[in-house]
């Protein structure tokens, strides 16, 4: 086995992956991605350097295989990836960012005794700076384990969980991104209404979340302290604060990222979770890599 990395699928979040790996020092040499659309393979191939190949190709001789491709193609990829075993003693790792499956159905799928770490991942990966979510199957040993987290560390931070929990990560940080933007986009909205232009509204609320994300990330204080920071008694923000409340802003934070939780128990066929919300589809925004 050499220190080669495959990546299944060269859709935007494997391309992110892969930028990551190449600007963190990892050697083009060691790197390969097998993509099945040939103008796709093309393009990564031309635009990185690398190795653009079939499943199989890629996966022989790879130590750590990433698979970033949509769910219903799990199946045929892992058969494929089966084909590519070097020997009975392979301990090739098998890495899933694919949203909602359970590690269980891709160790049931491979050899006896193949390492898998089920990761989940959200979108700002694509300027490195994504919050993913890791989970180790029965049979990865700690050396694999933080070899994994140090290639994700490549594109942001990593937190290492049980799987059981991954539902409740789907529902913050896998899907979160898509709430920042909602507000994001509702804001924009209602800078329009009060005047602004709508470049007027998106630079000043971009550069809003922006700057409150950095802050409370680099400024070691807590969301309430922050908030009550800019809410002085009776002012202006004070009043918009009280307009959230009186709408249920945090009832609809509750509510949403248990219906999103429910969902992920869904597609993951977790039926004690089922119940938490109106779980309609099981799919997740990370499954269209």
């Amino acid at each position: 086995m050499t220190e080669r990395i495959a990546i299944v699928g060269g859709g935007k979040i494997g391309e992110a992956l892969l930028a990551g790996l190449i600007q963190s020092g990892k050697p083009t040499k060691d790197l390969v991605v097998a993509e099945k659309m040939e103008n796709r393979a093309t393009e990564i191939a031309e635009d990185y350097g690398i190795l653009v190949t079939d499943v199989v190709s890629a996966a022989e001789g790879a130590q750590y295989v990433f698979l970033a491709i949509k769910p219903e193609d799990v199946d045929g990829v892992l058969r494929e990836i089966a084909r590519a075993e070097d020997n009975a003693e392979s301990e090739r790792v098998i890495v899933t960012l694919v949203a909602g499956l359970p590690i269980q159905r891709y160790e049931n799928a491979l050899q006896a005794g193949s390492p898998v770490i089920r990761v989940m991942p959200n979108t700002p990966m694509l300027v490195n700076e994504a919050m993913s979510a890791v989970a180790t199957g029965r049979y990865v040993g700690d050396d694999q384990l933080a070899a994994v987290v140090r290639l994700l560390e490549s594109v942001g931070k990593v937190a290492v969980v049980p799987e059981k929990q991954m539902d409740a990560v789907t529902a913050l940080s896998g899907s979160g991104p898509a709430y920042v933007f909602l507000l994001a986009e509702s804001m924009i909205d209602a800078g329009v209404a009060l005047g602004l232009t709508r470049v007027q509204a998106s630079e000043l609320v971009v550069q809003t979340i922006k700057g409150a994300g950095l802050l409370l990330s680099e400024s070691g204080l807590s969301p309430v302290d922050l908030r009550a920071a800019v809410t002085s008694p009776g002012g202006t923000t004070a009043a918009a604060i009280r307009e959230f409340e009186a709408n249920g802003f945090r009832h609809g934070v509750y509510q949403a990222t248990r219906a999103c939780a429910a969902a992920s128990a869904k597609a993951g066929h977790r039926p004690d979770l089922e119940g938490l919300g109106a779980a309609t589809g099981g799919r997740s925004d990370l499954e269209t890599p």
